[in-house]
């Protein structure tokens, strides 16, 4: 039994300490006899660490190879192995085989990517395992070696609940996929093998559809680091070998994340090029004389489809296909915010069609963010898509919880209590775009706020923070994950493509209920991005309000992952709520 507890070992890293490890008689047969996971660890002055993760079946082995081999021929381990301050854990355990070290040594690669000290992870390789003999048991015993892990260093491996709830974790490269999301990344990969095999034609468009929380960006995040992973010189991929990607992120807290994700894992190009970027800047810098092999674009429903200052094109997805010789972009209508990135229906069906008889159109169907069952989640669906506000199924058998208020204040202290409770994660308050907001602050230097009745509240990036260490920290980081935005109202410009664990919606003027049905009043929304009309083609305007405005209702009461908290300001709306509820 004694056994059944991980056994970890530290050691300086090199090959005098290894000979000389002190290893209890009990342990030796774990340690040195059984699959294991190891990690390598250094510090630079700045406290910031670098760190490699692998499996092996002889540690004793393994490390020589590193030291002796893998040190000429490799940059990260030369520079480990000429520290003085390297060192190494060797993690076993009774219960260890070689499929269960593989999906430790990859989800401990998915922790220390996410870790914010952690500046470069240099295992870079996935693993991911199907079903084993104990693979059930391979979540509790990963938790039993982080928690004694933090025993020796605090900082390197934080409580794993801060890791879960940061970005950079629900980003990562390196999450199981699902057999959907699998089935999809090798039919995308397949796909792009197919037109890169001469490399003369460029254009080919590759679809991927699926509602939020679906896994779009879990896929692509995936997809993009294998494709790079693939282009290695080493590769063994003869068609992906020494070929460019590119991922394009056009929601700027999104682009925060993978730009991290990026230097952490060293995605650049051979040339030592950026790998992420906005999609502007991407079609000015590169040519179609010379195009890239493959884009990603994640949130392409984002794209402009007409010109702004920015942008001087007529359409962003039509410059990328003729800089690249594949484009993958993650599409899903439900959530275009902008009248700068809207599509003309039939433009819309006559591409979608295009693509899927071509046999590129790749549709996610299984809801991943929302913990709720197929009722609950048909019910807030019913609310977005048909505008219906029927009874809320009574007993969901996830435990996901729905809640309406009858003030502003009342479901702040709510969303308060939940963000204060350290086991559920980050909470927060969100809001349609219904009060005045611009970059910075108004003309007499307060923040923007939003406000109903007597009660108010500042909106997105408004609150400032004293220390100025810690402004500088959070720079980094997404919305959500800043401590002082407990004190703020987001919206879908600082919340889009990322989740809550319990989401506070404030439903403000904009929405309204009469005769039966959910409406949409543009004239109470303060988005001018969603109200004003869009020039068509044939140089008519249009208004697409009723569109957008859905759609940011879509955004908004998606983001929560165990919970949803509301507040209508409409009276009707909110009696109707209340009724249903």
């Amino acid at each position: 039994m004694s056994h059944l507890k991980p056994i970890i070992y530290d050691t300086a890293y090199n090959q005098k300490a290894l000979d000389q490890m002190q290893i209890n008689e009990e342990d030796e047969t774990y340690i040195l006899k059984y699959p294991t996971v190891y990690i390598v660890k250094d510090a630079d002055k700045q406290d910031n660490y670098s760190v490699y993760v692998g499996e092996t079946t002889d540690i004793k082995r393994r490390t020589v190879e590193h030291i002796t081999n893998d040190s000429k021929d490799r940059a990260d381990w030369w520079e480990l192995n000429h520290s003085n301050t390297a060192e190494m854990y060797v993690i076993g355990h009774e219960h260890f085989n070689k499929s269960m070290t593989l999906d430790i040594e990859n989800k401990m690669m998915q922790y220390m990517a996410s870790v914010d000290v952690v500046k470069r992870v240099n295992n870079r390789r996935t693993n991911q395992q199907n079903l084993y003999y104990s693979h059930d048991e391979m979540e509790k015993i990963f938790s039993e070696i982080w928690l004694k892990l933090r025993k020796f260093d605090k900082r390197l491996f934080p409580l794993e609940r801060t890791i879960r709830d940061s970005a950079l974790f629900k980003a990562s490269p390196f999450h199981k996929l699902t057999d959907e999301q699998l089935d999809a990344k090798d039919k995308i990969i397949a796909t792009i093998e197919i037109n890169l095999k001469n490399r003369t034609e460029k254009g080919k468009l590759i679809i991927v559809e699926g509602d939020a929380g679906s896994g779009k960006t879990v896929l692509m995040s995936s997809l993009f680091y294998e494709l790079n992973q693939l282009s290695k010189a080493e590769s063994e991929n003869p068609i992906l070998r020494g070929t460019s990607q590119f991922l394009l992120v056009n929601h700027d807290q999104q682009l925060k994340v993978y730009e991290e994700i990026a230097q952490k894992l060293d995605i650049y190009t051979s040339d030592k090029q950026k790998t992420v970027l906005k999609p502007t800047p991407f079609i000015n810098k590169y040519s179609v004389n010379e195009p890239v092999d493959v884009v990603i674009v994640d949130e392409a429903h984002l794209l402009l489809t007409q010109g702004k200052q920015s942008y001087t094109g007529k359409n962003q997805l039509d410059d990328l296909l003729k800089r690249a010789r594949v484009v993958v972009a993650v599409f899903d209508k439900k959530q275009i915010l902008s009248r700068e990135q809207y599509w003309e229906p039939i433009q819309l069906d006559n591409l979608l069609d295009e693509v899927e008889q071509q046999g590129n159109l790749v549709t996610l169907n299984k809801q991943l963010r929302i913990n709720a069952g197929a009722a609950t989640i048909g019910w807030i669906r019913g609310l977005i898509d048909r505008g219906m506000v029927k009874p809320l199924p009574k007993h969901d058998k996830k435990g996901y919880e729905i809640k309406l208020f009858d003030t502003p204040q009342a479901l702040q202290n709510a969303i308060e209590t939940k963000a204060k409770n350290e086991d559920s994660g980050i909470s927060r308050i969100l809001a349609t775009f219904d009060w005045k907001y611009v970059n910075g602050k108004d003309n007499n230097g307060h923040p923007w706020y939003v406000k109903i009745d007597d009660w108010q509240m500042p909106w997105n990036l408004q609150v400032p923070v004293d220390d100025k260490d810690q402004k500088r920290r959070n720079k980094k980081l997404a919305w959500a994950e800043q401590p002082q935005t407990i004190d703020e109202v987001g919206s879908t410009f600082t919340i889009q493509g990322f989740d809550l664990n319990y989401a506070g919606v404030i439903i403000g003027p904009s929405v309204k209920y009469r005769n039966g049905r959910i409406i949409f009043d543009k004239t109470a929304s303060e988005n001018s991005k969603a109200t004003q009309r869009r020039t068509l083609e044939d140089g008519t305007k249009e208004d697409v309000s009723e569109d957008m405005l859905r759609n940011e209702l879509n955004v908004l009461l998606s983001r929560g992952v165990n919970g949803l908290y509301i507040y209508a300001v409409d009276d009707e709306l909110r009696a109707a709520l209340k009724k249903g509820i």
